[in-house]
Formats: C-alpha cells, sequence, structure tokens
C-alpha cells in the first residue's frame, strides 16, 4: 500500500511538472494573440498556422541560446537564483486540488499530491518565498539595473503580502479550516454557496495581491515591459531566463486556481457542468482576465503600490475582518 501511494505521488508530480511547464509556454502565445487583438495588431503569425509554432521557435532559441554569467557576479547565487523562481512556483502547487475525485481502471485518483490541513497556508507561504529568486538574482547580477529589479521585488513582497493574508482571514473564518478541499466542499450547495457573496471585498482584495504576486501589470515593478533593461533579468539568458519565466506563468495558474476554489466554488458542479470542467472555465476565464488587465491598464511606481497597499487595501481587509467577526458572533 505504501509503495503504491509513493508510486502515485511520483506520476502526480511528473505529470504537474510537465504539464504546467507545457501551459506556461502556451499562455505566452495567448497572451500575445489576446495583447495584440485588444491592441489592433497581429500577434504571432508567420511561424506556422495562426503562428502556432512560435512556440517551438521559442523553445529552440532558449535553449540553444548561450548561457553566460557576468564576470562579477556571485557566480553560486547567480545560477541557483532562477531555480529558486521555477521550483516554489511547483512546489506550492502541490497543495492544490485540481479536480474532483475520480475513478481510473477501478482506482479511487485524487487530483492532489498532498493533502495538508494547511494548504493555503502552505501555498502562500511557498509562492513568497519564490520571491528571493528575482531578489537573489539582481543582488548577485552585479549590474545596478539589475540591482534595481531586486529592490523593487523587497517593495512588492512587504506590500502585497500582508493584504494578501489578511483578505483571506475573513473567508477562513467563516469556513474554519485552512484546508483546501474543505473550503471547496465548504460551497458545495451550489452557486449561492460561493463565497465570493459573503465576501466580495476579500476577493477583490486578494485579486489584487494576486496581481501584485505574479508580477503583472500595473504591479509588475520587478520587470516594466516598456524599459530597455529587464530589471532583474537584465543579466540572464537561455534557460535561466526562461525559468524566471516558467515561474511567473506557473504562479499565475496558481493564484488562479486558489481564487477558484477558495471565492468561485471551487471544483462543485455548475448547474450541468462537471466539475472538473468547471474549474477549467473558472482558471480560463481569470487568466484571460489577468491578461485583459495588461491590455488595459498602466503602471504604477514603487511608491504608488506601497500607498495603495499600506493606506488603503490593509485597512479595508482589517475592516472586513472586524465585520465578519461581528457577523459571527451575532
Amino acid at each position: 500500500m505504501q509503495t503504491a501511494y509513493i508510486i502515485e505521488t511520483i506520476i502526480k508530480v511528473i505529470i504537474v511538472l510537465l504539464v504546467f511547464s507545457a501551459l506556461a509556454g502556451f499562455t505566452t502565445y495567448i497572451e500575445r494573440k489576446v495583447l495584440a487583438f485588444m491592441q489592433r495588431r497581429l500577434g504571432p503569425t508567420n511561424v506556422g498556422p495562426y503562428g502556432l509554432l512560435q512556440l517551438a521557435a521559442d523553445g529552440i532559441k532558449l535553449f540553444t541560446k548561450e548561457d553566460f554569467i557576468p564576470q562579477n557576479a556571485a557566480k553560486p547565487i547567480f545560477m541557483i537564483a532562477p531555480i529558486i523562481t521555477a521550483a516554489t512556483a511547483f512546489i506550492a502547487m502541490s497543495a492544490i486540488p485540481f479536480f474532483p475525485e475520480f475513478e481510473l481502471f477501478g482506482y479511487t485518483v485524487r487530483p492532489i499530491i498532498s493533502d495538508i490541513n494547511v494548504g493555503v497556508l502552505f501555498v502562500l507561504g511557498v509562492a513568497s518565498i519564490g520571491l528571493y529568486g528575482p531578489l537573489l538574482a539582481g543582488m548577485s547580477s552585479a549590474n545596478k539595473w539589475a540591482l534595481l529589479g531586486g529592490a523593487r521585488t523587497a517593495i512588492q513582497l512587504l506590500s502585497y503580502e500582508v493584504v494578501s493574508g489578511l483578505a483571506l482571514l475573513a473567508p477562513l473564518m467563516l469556513v474554519g479550516s485552512l484546508s483546501l478541499i474543505d473550503i471547496n466542499n465548504y460551497q458545495s450547495g451550489g452557486v449561492i454557496n460561493w463565497l465570493v457573496w459573503t465576501q466580495p471585498l476579500a476577493f477583490v482584495l486578494f485579486v489584487i495581491a494576486g496581481f501584485a504576486e505574479t508580477n503583472r501589470t500595473p504591479f509588475d515593478l520587478l520587470e516594466h515591459e516598456a524599459e530597455l533593461v529587464a530589471g532583474y533579468a537584465t543579466e540572464y539568458s537561455g534557460m535561466r531566463w526562461g525559468m524566471f519565466f516558467i515561474g511567473e506563468y506557473a504562479n499565475l495558474f496558481t493564484v488562479c486556481f486558489l481564487v477558484s476554489l477558495i471565492f468561485l466554488g471551487g471544483f462543485n458542479d455548475l448547474w450541468f457542468i462537471p466539475g472538473g470542467l468547471a474549474i477549467v472555465c473558472k482558471v480560463m476565464f481569470l487568466i484571460f482576465f489577468f491578461l485583459w488587465t495588461r491590455a488595459s491598464w498602466p503602471h504604477i511606481r514603487p511608491d504608488q503600490l506601497m500607498w495603495l497597499c499600506w493606506k488603503i487595501l490593509m485597512p479595508l481587509a482589517v475592516i472586513n475582518i472586524l465585520i465578519t467577526g461581528f457577523v459571527m458572533m451575532f
């Protein structure tokens, strides 16, 4: 029995790594097409039908591009920083239940690598460690532009982590559990039981914090796309550069699954739509929303992010916790 469990866990780990690594690459294509459509451009068109083979072209380029390390860089730290970003993004997924249980050849499969009773805390903790990757990359690169990008990481970490944690306290008070499966089951009564209706403010605050956690516009302080340099990744090339962005897109899927599980009914059946398909639709909609925001919203400065988080969002989160506590008491 123990051997079967170990084999099952290894298979799940491999599937998660392969599937979400592939989805990270495919999402870059979708993002370029969506942004192009919204900005009246064409996006990738030349390589393959509708530019689909652009994914293969980009992959070949990343694998074959020269991998160099700057002369004055702190080499061990410079080399390990991309690994931290990618590894923590996938480790955070280990406590996320992606789909409901199903049977395969008479064997019950639970689509979660590790069902721990503090799943929310584990995912948030590991995801926050992932920002040490850009921070160490900027500090070890011997480049002032990369160092500035790394400094923005510290600003972003201090700002959004407080908001994301406080935003989730109120819905967790209602559920009474930190397990993502328990939170999903709490909303099993249908659309009217979704936590987004009883905790709309917490939903908005957590989504805003999700933009900062995934380094998406308008909170892409680590690497402004309008700048000539690439922030913390200025000195990186090849697959080391690619690992940063695999981690970024993997974090995007993690945040979208968290929002779906905590606020939008998770993988419970949605009317006539089975639960597995329902959560895929929710995650796809949220990813589209993230891309839509990038196409239509301007960047903000680091000081504006700190002002927003500490003076607006954090007080709102605390007020929401107090209101929820009083409602539960009476």
